[in-house]
């Protein structure tokens, strides 16, 4: 009989911090609940940069991407912009870039308090909004806003449980 192993899973999350602006254990801790919900996503092969920053940064990187002079809670960046059932094929042949995700600190803090959240689940949630931009959702009508939020949902959920859900996408 032959047994056929599993190609190995590498799921890499990069966490750049600004200087300053959030300690190296909640940044750890955030790295790993990234993992999880990629690995919930049943991605394997990919990596992710994370960067924690503030308002300024945020605000910059906003007005000159986006148009938008004002702070936000998250910005995504995509390497790619294919259908997400191209990426799950893409991971399957090498490794493939996901892109960015940057978080401003202060302004999940100050949503944290707004939602009562504990700071940590507010940031879980903008990097779980994040990574679905990544893979190519968007909420631009109720209906996308609704599959998001509830795509958001499981991923939280995936990010605090050791043997994470499965979960294929299909925007």
């Amino acid at each position: 009989m032959t047994v056929k192993s599993k190609p190995p899973v590498h799921i890499d999350v990069v966490v750049t911090v600004q200087e300053g602006i959030s300690r190296s254990a909640e940044a750890n801790k955030l790295r790993t609940r990234a993992e999880r919900m990629i690995a919930a996503l049943g991605l394997a092969n990919v990596e992710v940069s994370l960067a924690l920053v503030d308002d300024a940064v945020i605000r910059q990187l906003n007005k000159r991407w986006r148009r938008k002079d004002k702070a936000t809670d998250v910005l995504s960046f995509p390497m790619l912009e294919v259908p997400v059932a191209d990426i799950y094929k893409a991971t399957k042949a090498s490794a493939v870039l996901l892109g960015d995700i940057v978080v401003s600190v202060p302004t999940a803090n100050r949503q944290a308090k707004t939602h009562k959240k504990a700071p940590m689940d507010e940031m879980t949630t903008l990097v779980a909004h994040g990574l679905l931009h990544l893979l190519g959702f968007d909420h631009k009508s109720d209906d996308q806003e609704r599959e998001m939020d509830a795509y958001v949902k499981v991923l939280e959920a995936a990010a605090g449980n050791k043997k994470p859900l499965r979960l294929r996408l299909s925007p």
